[in-house]
């Protein structure tokens, strides 16, 4: 067998092979031996009916696909692996018969059209003028994160002297009606809602705010213009809402018991522990915002065919991470598919923008690396283990024997990475926007 490799269109290559005569006939031998059990013939037992007569009785050519597939199987994998320095595989090949073919003579041409990872061209990476963001915690939010604290712990109770207000838990029966005619899905008996959970469309939750126990209240609002469900996008609809029941909360006093609850030795310690957590998560925050804008910006001088099966993998990234987040609120994305009456493969298509986004992005980022040889040394990669030993409370030695190779190529990733942004932050102008 020899084989040509050759570029194709969108970030492909065609790895044209061509077979010789005798691995042919082993090959459609071998796919004899492996399927033989299960042809049948007249004064035969199953399975042990010659090779000749097999193709007399059900045609030349009955072991040709799997005699095809067993070359493949044999040699495709080892072309790829042979040309791994040269060919970057990004996804799964394709396969067709290639000009000349004749199986009846033997002569065999397969043509695999391969993705792999494509050249980016950047017009710039440093030098260039890119906004930067900085959150500043203020007193105020450390004031609010404290309530929400409170508000976690707090203990239910029912709520009978007063109208139902924001953050109340009410149980209510409802019936969505457009132009008149209730709807699917439009409408449910004792159902549990936390007002100003931004779980209904804009106006329901609002115009449940104020109710008294018992009341019935029309509530008119309209449906998004990019709601899931087509037939209702834009819609103007009335719900008629019956409030059963209000649950508030009794929140716990912010005293020296509930900081010393919350671990700490006093309210100061306590106070000064959440805005230490909250000043962490604005700076990771800021950080996050502040490379994805320097990759928006060198995106913009940047080109690269981008193959679809880089799109394809970035879409089911996408599709996955839903899936997760759903299951987590205790719902199937089978489910919730069904609600918004399309299939999996059309709303994968929402992802689609963002997917190639990613995708040149990431391109960015490795070709960067490369470009400015950018490494993780073994010292910094041993200091990685150290701090996630110690993260999960192991000696470094017991912490490595649990990893694999796989984990310490991501840690060498991840070091890299932030080499790189610390480099891209220090070679650009970066303009400061503070936000709270």
């Amino acid at each position: 067998m020899n084989y040509q490799i050759a570029p194709a269109e969108k970030s492909t290559v065609k790895i044209t092979m061509t077979f010789e005569n005798g691995e042919w006939k082993d090959a459609n031998d071998k796919a004899y031996l492996q399927n033989r059990h299960k042809y049948t013939v007249n004064g035969f037992r199953k399975g042990k009916a010659p090779k000749h007569i097999l193709e007399l009785y059900y045609g030349k050519g009955l072991f040709y696909e799997d005699a095809l597939n067993l070359l493949l199987e044999e040699h495709f994998d080892k072309i790829l692996e042979d040309e791994k320095e040269k060919l970057e595989v990004v996804g799964r090949a394709s396969f067709e018969l290639g000009e000349g073919l004749d199986l009846e003579a033997g002569n065999i041409v397969l043509v695999a059209t391969v993705p792999v990872k494509p050249d980016v061209a950047i017009a710039a990476y440093t030098g260039i003028k890119i906004p930067k963001v900085e959150y500043t915690v203020t007193d105020a939010d450390v004031e609010q994160e404290i309530t929400s604290v409170r508000e976690r712990i707090a203990e239910d109770m029912d709520v009978t002297d007063r109208p139902a207000q924001l953050k109340d838990v009410v149980n209510i029966d409802f019936e969505g009606k457009v132009d008149g005619v209730a709807f699917e899905g439009g409408t449910a008996k004792g159902y549990d809602l936390t007002l100003g959970s931004g779980q209904f469309i804009p106006g329901f939750e609002e115009g449940v705010v104020g109710m008294n126990l018992g009341e019935t209240r029309d509530i008119a609002v309209t449906f998004p213009e990019d709601y899931q469900q087509e037939s209702l996008k834009g819609k103007p609809a009335v719900f008629t809402v019956v409030l059963h029941k209000i649950t508030g909360k009794k929140l716990p006093a912010f005293d020296e018991e509930f900081a010393k609850k919350m671990g700490s030795d006093s309210v100061e310690a306590y106070t000064a522990k959440v805005r230490e957590r909250l000043e962490r998560n604005a700076q990771t925050r800021a950080r996050n915002e502040n490379e994805n804008a320097i990759l928006e910006e060198i995106a913009r001088g940047a080109t690269a065919e981008i193959p679809d099966a880089m799109v394809q993998q970035e879409e089911e990234a996408a599709m996955q991470r839903l899936e997760y987040n759903l299951m987590y609120q205790g719902i199937k994305l089978e489910d919730y598919l069904a609600y918004l009456q399309t299939t999996r493969d059309e709303y994968k298509k929402n992802f689609e923008e963002d997917a190639r986004k990613n995708a040149l992005h990431q391109l960015i980022i490795e070709k960067i690396i490369k470009l400015e040889s950018i490494e993780a040394t073994a010292e910094e990669v041993e200091a990685k283990v150290a701090e996630q030993a110690a993260s999960v409370g192991k000696d470094v030695e017991s912490y490595k024997k649990s990893m694999d190779s796989r984990q310490y190529s991501y840690l060498e990733s991840d070091i890299k990475v932030t080499k790189l942004f610390e480099f891209l932050m220090a070679n650009n102008e970066m303009v400061t926007e503070a936000k709270a």
